[in-house]
């Protein structure tokens, strides 16, 4: 049944009265949803009027009644019966929601058009992707706070945690009064700790009541006792693994590695007490207010005092305020002292070899004597003072130097922006923009230039800080699997030593000459490969301690030369090709078609013996005509074929093998993730310059700056050069000419190789060469208009 709504006006329309009030508002939620109404047989267009005009209202009537019909989404299906009967019975129009239907009208339902819908989900998306944005910006922030906190963890308790492994190693001797089972170099450390220890502390009551203090005297009481005795083992026998010299080191260079170890261990100790006193005072909760805080005091008591013009005062107040840098002159004063002491209290003694009825071989672990040494680029032989080690302190040093505490490794999150010579790196641990190596000059120099001068260096030092790297395990794995079989392939040092030459019985003079050189070249070859196990060792280290992580930097500074290096001095990607191939981006990238193209460039290169010099065709070719020897390395490269080995970088290349065989494998390769580094370089970088600015083409396709087939080597022309002239000065008669002589005998020495200057033998007699040779022949080589 259809109702008609009737809008002809009755008699009672124009009804007022004075004592009439107006009617509450309509509940406009209610007609929101009534959005069209048709008539049944017309398309006349109704809107309901929510004029706040007084009830009744005068409505025309017309010629025919529409029929209303409620929509599916109306709150009321009564809504349209509700508006005639209140028209007819004078019903205020709010309440017409009370009167109740005596039947339903059928429901029309119109389509949306499609863009409310697109609408509707475009908002609901951008509302959820942004929650997600949050959420994920909360995650982010809460794994950077844990990650700074281990950072600041590792920074300032490292040497803390060291004192607390060896107090807890005491007491359980101590208790069980039995040596616990121990590394080697864990076990001599236990046995210095606690006399040099004592040591220390009896000289720190000495110079407190000394009435002529030394000079290191206000120092070596900054620091717990058992501390600096950590502090001072660590360093003295770190100074010992990376040395090359036959088991002693200059007793400058270690003094002052101690002190500059102590200093900054001050600097970190002397924060944590303070943080620690504001705690304990509850002062203020957070630290870094309080500091504030502190320093508003402070700039209090400098004005008043700058008022009362009591200017000696405020110059005192101001520099105990500071952390004052100590110098090299204090560094090795008290660098000393404490070596001092060690060499007093530090004892070894040999294993089972004793005989039992004698007294025990005890003996000094170190011992200050005088050596020559000679400088690099010296001729003159001075001699120096040195600490020597006992070989049995050397004895088993590089199969347990991983126990060794290692500073400065690599950050778990970004280091601070460089703002100054001494602002920036890392958190806590002392940071210089510039390597001065206790040059006060070169301090100095660096300190007085603006900021702003050096804005674009810091950005640079920063750009390399942000680079996250992590550990390539595929490649670690390897590389520790080959450590364990004892080494000596993929260019890791054999962890065995050199037998040494037993002495000849006979009293020839021949034979024992003879024996005394094969002794001396032993004794050689067995420190060198010392020095490089130890530095394996602690190479393997480091990437085993970041095996684990998601990702880690490394803060950068300079030499005196302006060149960016990390700080981190063991595993870095500026090392050695073990380090480079253990080393890799965090952040990966998608291969794409020129990714796959250098790739396979890249490994070409890595695998050198003449190849990298070919064409980009040509190094394309060899990858191709190898991919099942790629593919062998990659699957199996401890027991297959093992061609990686053939390679002039091994673990780069088998990184790259890795690389390509995982791309070349995929369904779709350009879209694998690689996250491997891409050396790119340029030849001769100040030839390359020159040639640039005196326009000289010869010189600049010699250096590659103008393209040619085959990339060019300009230490090859040359020796070419000098090699044709070391031929023609060879054939002359030594009477007449000098340099006939010194070429007939440097000319024996070239390898014989196609490429001449491809050994370091041809290198240096090439240099030989041209050191002594005449003018006339240095401008053969250089050539005509040429700069080299």
């Amino acid at each position: 049944m259809h109702s008609a709504a009737s809008f002809s006006p009755g008699p009672q329309a124009q009804i007022y009265s004075t004592s009439w009030k107006r009617p509450p508002k309509i509940n406009t939620k209610a007609h929101k949803s009534l959005h069209f109404l048709f008539s049944s047989n017309s398309n006349t267009l109704f809107r309901p009027s929510l004029s706040s005009t007084p009830f009744p209202l005068n409505l025309k009537s017309t010629s025919h009644p529409i029929q209303l019909h409620p929509l599916a989404d109306s709150v009321h299906d009564n809504l349209v019966e509700n508006l005639e009967n209140s028209v007819n019975s004078h019903i205020p129009i709010n309440e017409i929601r009370k009167v109740t239907p005596l039947e339903s009208f059928p429901r029309i339902f119109i389509q949306d058009p499609p863009w409310i819908a697109s609408l509707f989900l475009k908002g609901l998306y951008k509302k959820s992707n942004q929650e997600v944005r949050l959420e994920f910006k909360e995650m982010e922030k809460r794994k950077y706070n844990l990650l700074r906190r281990r950072q600041i963890k590792a920074e300032t308790e490292a040497w803390e945690r060291m004192v607390e492994e060896y107090r807890e190693l005491q007491r359980e001797m101590c208790e069980k009064k039995l040596a616990p089972n121990l590394p080697y170099v864990k076990a001599l450390f236990l046995g210095w700790f606690e006399p040099l220890r004592d040591a220390i502390e009896r000289e720190q009551k000495v110079q407190r009541t000394k009435k002529q203090k030394a000079a290191f005297a206000p120092h070596i009481d900054l620091l717990p006792p058992d501390k600096m005795a950590v502090i001072v083992m660590h360093k003295m026998m770190g100074l010992f693994m990376v040395g090359n010299q036959e088991g002693y080191v200059q007793v400058v260079q270690a003094a002052v590695q101690v002190g500059v170890a102590i200093e900054q261990e001050v600097r970190i100790h002397s924060f944590l007490e303070k943080t620690k006193n504001y705690q304990s005072k509850k002062i203020l909760a957070d630290t870094e207010e309080g500091l504030r805080k502190e320093k508003e005091i402070l700039r209090k008591r400098v004005n008043s005092l700058i008022r009362t013009r009591r200017l000696k005062d405020v110059q005192k107040l101001l520099k105990n305020e500071e952390f004052e840098a100590w110098g090299r002159d204090t560094q090795a004063k008290l660098g000393s002292r404490l070596i001092e002491l060690l060499t007093e209290t530090a004892y070894v003694q040999p294993p089972l070899n004793q005989s039992p009825d004698g007294p025990p071989d005890v003996r000094p672990a170190f011992r200050h004597t005088f050596k020559p040494v000679t400088n690099p680029g010296q001729k003159i032989v001075k001699k120096y003072g040195v600490i020597e080690c006992d070989p049995l302190v050397l004895m088993g040093l590089d199969k347990t130097a991983k126990h060794m505490l290692i500073p400065y490794v690599p950050m778990l999150v970004p280091p601070k922006k460089w703002k100054g010579y001494d602002k920036g790196g890392h958190l806590f641990l002392p940071s210089y923009v510039m390597r001065t190596h206790g040059s006060r000059k070169q301090q100095d120099a660096v300190k007085i230039v603006p900021a702003k001068q050096m804005q674009k260096v810091f950005e640079a030092l920063d750009m390399l800080g942000n680079t996250k790297w992590r550990v390539n395990r595929r490649v670690l794995n390897i590389v520790e699997c080959i450590w364990a079989r004892g080494g000596n392939i993929a260019g890791l040092v054999n962890r065995e030593d050199v037998p040494i030459p037993e002495k000849p019985s006979s009293e020839d003079l021949t034979e024992i000459q003879e024996w005394k050189w094969n002794l001396r070249k032993a004794k050689k070859i067995n420190r060198e490969r010392h020095s490089q196990r130890c530095d394996t060792e602690l190479k393997l280290s480091v990437a085993q301690k970041m095996r684990d992580e998601e990702g880690f930097y490394y803060p950068h500074n300079l030499d005196f030369r302006g060149r960016a290096y990390p700080m981190h001095p063991h595993l870095n990607h500026l090392s050695s090709d073990l380090c480079r191939g253990i080393l890799e981006f965090a952040e990966g990238r998608p291969l794409g078609k020129s990714g796959l193209h250098w790739l396979k460039i890249h490994l070409a290169n890595l695998y050198s013996g003449g190849v990298e010099k070919l064409s980009h065709d040509g190094r394309l070719a060899f990858v191709d005509n190898h991919l099942r020897d790629i593919f062998d390395s990659a699957d199996n490269p401890i027991n297959g074929n093992r061609w990686w080995l053939t390679a002039e970088d091994p673990f780069q290349f088998l990184a790259a093998c890795i690389n390509l065989s995982e791309a070349l494998r995929s369904s779709s390769p350009l879209t694998i993730i690689s996250h491997l580094p891409i050396h790119q370089d340029g030849s001769c970088n100040g030839l390359q310059h020159y040639a640039a600015l005196g326009r000289d083409s010869m010189e600049a396709a010699a250096v590659n700056l103008i393209a040619g087939d085959k990339p060019a080597d300009v230490y090859s022309e040359i020796a070419v050069r000098v090699h044709d002239i070391m031929k023609r000065d060879s054939n002359k008669d030594p009477a007449t000419n000098p340099h006939a002589v010194l070429a007939k005998i440097l000319i024996d020495q070239l390898s014989g190789r196609s490429e001449i200057g491809e050994t370091d033998c041809d290198d240096f007699s090439i240099w030989c060469y041209l050191c002594w040779g005449t003018g006339a022949d240095k401008k053969k080589i250089r050539g005509e208009g040429s700069h080299y």
